[in-house]
């Protein structure tokens, strides 16, 4: 396993983080299959775990909590919040009521009494940079976080915050988890050259592409992954960006089975390349699916496969635009650009 430095923090963190999204309901995984995962997670080197609130209405903070216990200090804690909970209007959003009232929440779930990393897990276009940083502030010197940092941010929106902080001498946001893997190249353009200029780091979620690049999808196959029965659109090859998804996803194997190692191998170390990514999250549904991408963990990809890679998907692209998730909510709603 491979460590680095977590931005200008000076923590050392895994280049594959563990990701908990899958536990609980959403990937049918119990917590004894869980403790498993972050047990061999663990054993192999990874020293990231990363939760959210909203995943299972906290079902998976809950079930980190338990894997974790008696092993806290070992380990850096990463959470996020700003996504709806419930129907609660707010319920939501990165404003001082919700995050002092939703870290607690975690705290409690996780049975920790603090996390290492706290994150807005979206842009609240409600809420003013001044008035998310100065509870993320309080929160920080009550204790209770350690750092904190953003997630899925467009890079205008980063640099805004960044002068934010500056500007009314609050604490900063000193990370950034953004979508990153070979079919979705977007962030090369300006993300990643502002989380550079600032010294953030960089957890790149999704390294496999929802699936695309974890082997099981394959021209001629029936498309059977877990991200398939629930966003089914996504593997629908009626559309142009699906196809074009998959023609690359055949081109890629080829450049995989050339250099020796799985489509799995190629895609995470093609994401842990980019010298502005920390860590590369990996969300395994089973230990099966965690022992692939772990043997990943020292994959250094030579400067000829980066550059096949390019000739498939060229730098800065994004095989299906319409996954960003940071689109600004004025293209989006109707409401905001029209009187």
């Amino acid at each position: 396993m491979q460590y680095r430095t977590l931005g200008r923090t000076g923590v050392q963190v895994s280049s594959l983080a563990l990701g908990a999204m899958n536990f609980g309901a959403i990937g049918r995984t119990t917590q004894d299959e869980t403790t498993a995962i972050v047990d061999a997670a663990l054993e192999g080197g990874i020293n990231l775990v990363d939760t959210a609130d909203m995943y299972g209405d906290g079902e998976s903070e809950v079930m980190v909590g338990k894997a974790i216990a008696g092993r806290r200090d070992d380990l850096v804690l990463a959470t996020k919040a700003a996504m709806p909970i419930g129907d609660e209007r707010n319920h939501r959003g990165s404003s001082r009521r919700w995050l002092v009232t939703e870290l607690d929440n975690s705290l409690r779930r996780l049975d920790v009494d603090h996390v290492d990393l706290y994150q807005m897990h979206r842009w609240d276009p409600a809420t003013s940079d001044e008035e998310t940083l100065s509870a993320l502030t309080d929160l920080q010197r009550a204790g209770k976080i350690r750092y904190f940092g953003s997630s899925t941010f467009p890079a205008y929106r980063i640099v805004q915050a960044q002068w934010a902080a500056r500007e009314h001498r609050l604490s900063r946001y000193v990370t950034e988890q953004p979508s990153y893997s070979i079919l979705q190249r977007g962030i090369e353009t300006h993300v990643l050259p502002v989380t550079e200029e600032y010294g953030l780091g960089v957890l790149a979620w999704s390294p496999l592409a929802s699936g695309w690049l974890s082997g099981a999808v394959r021209a001629g196959r029936e498309i059977t992954t877990s991200r398939s029965q629930v966003l089914p659109q996504r593997f629908d090859l009626a559309r142009p960006a699906n196809q074009a998804r998959l023609d690359a996803v055949e081109r890629l194997v080829k450049v995989a089975d050339a250099a020796g190692l799985t489509l799995i191998q190629l895609a995470l170390g093609f994401v842990t390349a980019h010298r502005a990514v920390t860590s590369a999250i990996i969300g395994p549904r089973t230990l099966e699916h965690l022992r692939s991408q772990l043997a990943a963990a020292d994959t250094v990809l030579p400067a000829d496969v980066l550059d096949e890679i390019d000739t498939i998907v060229a730098p800065g692209t994004d095989l299906a635009a319409d996954e960003k998730f940071d689109t600004p909510p004025a293209l989006l709603d109707p409401t905001l650009r029209r009187r």
